[in-house]
């Protein structure tokens, strides 16, 4: 009796059912296999959900261990990989201003070839005018003489 003068009476229905043999006709040895069954394949579910979540769980903190383990390893793998990043662009700004330098000194190369060729037509030139002058003074002063 459960209290309030209520039986149990699913207490009672098992009982029954566990001294009584099963008939495969009867209509509560259909329902009491179906029942056991369904609880059968619940309580597997439920155990297949928790082995899951086992497994889950498992490979996640093994992922975390294997993570915290490599932190290092990653740390300084980062750091090489900016340490040869700095590098590179170091090169890349000295390989930039070699160029320019070499630039430069084509640039002033030619510059001097053109003063070069420059100064020596001035030099032909005054070498002239002088030439000139000199045979102009000359005339100069054969007319006044």
């Amino acid at each position: 009796e459960v209290g309030y003068r209520i039986t149990d009476s699913w207490d009672e229905i098992v009982e029954t059912l566990q001294g009584a043999p099963v008939s495969i006709d009867t209509k509560l040895g259909r329902y009491k296999r179906e029942f056991e069954t369904r609880v059968r394949q619940d309580t597997d579910e439920i155990y297949m959900r928790l082995d899951d979540e086992q497994t889950e769980r498992q490979l996640l903190a093994g992922r975390r261990n294997m993570l915290f383990r490599d932190r290092r390893a990653h740390a300084y793998t980062r750091h090489l990989m900016e340490t040869e990043a700095r590098m590179s662009q170091e090169a890349w700004v000295r390989a930039t201003d070699a160029s320019d330098l070499v630039r430069g000194k084509a640039a002033d190369r030619r510059r001097q070839t053109v003063i070069l060729e420059l100064l020596r037509i001035d030099h032909r030139r005054s070498t002239k005018i002088t030439e000139l002058r000199t045979a102009l003074q000359g005339q100069v002063t054969a007319l006044q003489g």
